[in-house]
């Protein structure tokens, strides 16, 4: 039986995780996000000073079918594309708007089938990245390496029934406000500095938002990889 630790940071306890609750318009859909690092936990917990909760779990995670949004089969397109199908957010320009469309047209998967999700997580600075390159901004390839900068965080998403049924709860930590906000405040502004500095950089020869959709570019695209 293979079973994964997973750790949920919230202002609460959540020793039941419920299926069907939670904001439909998150960065996967509906769902339960974790993260396998329980220090990232704690700093998700702790959006302001007040002590929060690294909820920790194990999943069983036999028979339960997963989409690896880092595989080798997917790009950050196939990411963004999920995003601004879930995300709530104004599209200000009509290269956005056009944006957003091309994306959602070649570059959606579907998800329907899966029990968990695996990608980045979509925090401020994230989507300030994917807003960025939406609006003709920086390049695919500048996209790419902000999506790792800050360390800002990988997540799980447990999107099934099947998958909720496999989650056992086995206790959590207290995660210190006064220790892990300072640490959460940090870690996004290093990702929004050093996001800041890579534009410094023209990116002249990239591939920009624009480019894909008046190439047409598709998934298999090498210079996506």
């Amino acid at each position: 039986m293979s079973k994964l630790s997973l750790y949920h940071g919230s202002p609460q306890i959540v020793e039941n995780p419920l299926f069907g609750f939670g904001k439909s318009y998150n960065d996967y859909g509906q769902g339960f996000y974790c993260t396998q690092n329980i220090e990232l936990a704690k700093e998700w917990a702790c959006p302001g000073i007040d002590d929060g909760f690294a909820n920790c779990y194990e999943l069983e995670t036999d028979n339960l079918k997963l989409l690896d949004l880092q595989g080798a089969e997917f790009s950050t397109l196939n990411w963004l594309a999920i995003l601004v199908n879930n995300r709530k957010f104004d599209l200000d320009t009509p290269i956005m708007r056009q944006g957003v469309y091309y994306l959602k047209e070649k570059f959606l998967p579907d998800i329907s089938t899966f029990d968990i999700i695996k990608g980045y997580r979509a925090d401020d600075s994230y989507f300030s990245f994917a807003r960025a390159f939406l609006s003709n901004q920086i390049s695919y390839s500048q996209l790419r390496t902000a999506m790792k900068l800050g360390k800002l965080g990988e997540q799980i998403m447990l999107k099934s029934q099947k998958s909720f049924e496999q989650i056992k709860f086995t206790g959590y930590e207290i995660a210190e406000g006064k220790k892990y906000y300072p640490l959460r405040k940090e870690r996004f502004n290093k990702a929004k500095n050093d996001f800041a500095a890579s534009l410094e950089t023209a990116d002249i020869s990239g591939l920009f938002i624009r480019d894909l959709i008046l190439e047409e570019v598709k998934p298999d695209d090498p210079r996506l990889q």
